[in-house]
């Protein structure tokens, strides 16, 4: 059973730095594709960052690159989100997502190349 588990949101002012951690489990951790998605309340749900296990290629938001910086720990099935320099905008919920077995993304930062999701944590960012 595939399972995700973000955490590591909280409260922060702006300016400062959180570090997000999503926790995999039920997959082999060799061929993957993991993303990281955020919800603002009451806005859809956007693409922030993804990382390719395969070649280590990664994907960022116009929105967050140069701020945001995703890695992964493959001998302990972790993916991290280092964000920096953060905003108000940058309040939301945030989740991780995987794509295993066979996937094919073709822009890396869309929610439908996605088939596990887990639940997310709350990032607040003050003004």
């Amino acid at each position: 059973e595939v399972q995700l588990q973000a955490s590591g949101g909280g409260l922060v002012q702006a300016g400062g730095s959180l570090r997000l951690s999503c926790a995999a489990s039920g997959f082999t951790f060799d061929d993957f594709a993991i993303g990281w998605f955020r919800q603002p309340l009451g806005k859809e749900r956007e693409g922030v960052a993804s990382i390719m296990s395969s070649d280590g290629k990664t994907y960022y938001a116009d929105s967050v690159e140069g701020r945001f910086t995703i890695s992964s720990d493959n001998a302990n099935n972790t993916v991290y989100l280092q964000m920096n320099s953060l905003k108000p905008e940058d309040t939301a919920v945030y989740s991780c997502a995987a794509a295993v077995e066979g996937f094919n993304l073709d822009y890396g930062l869309e929610p439908y190349e996605y088939g596990y999701w887990g639940q997310g944590t709350q990032v607040t960012v003050s003004s």
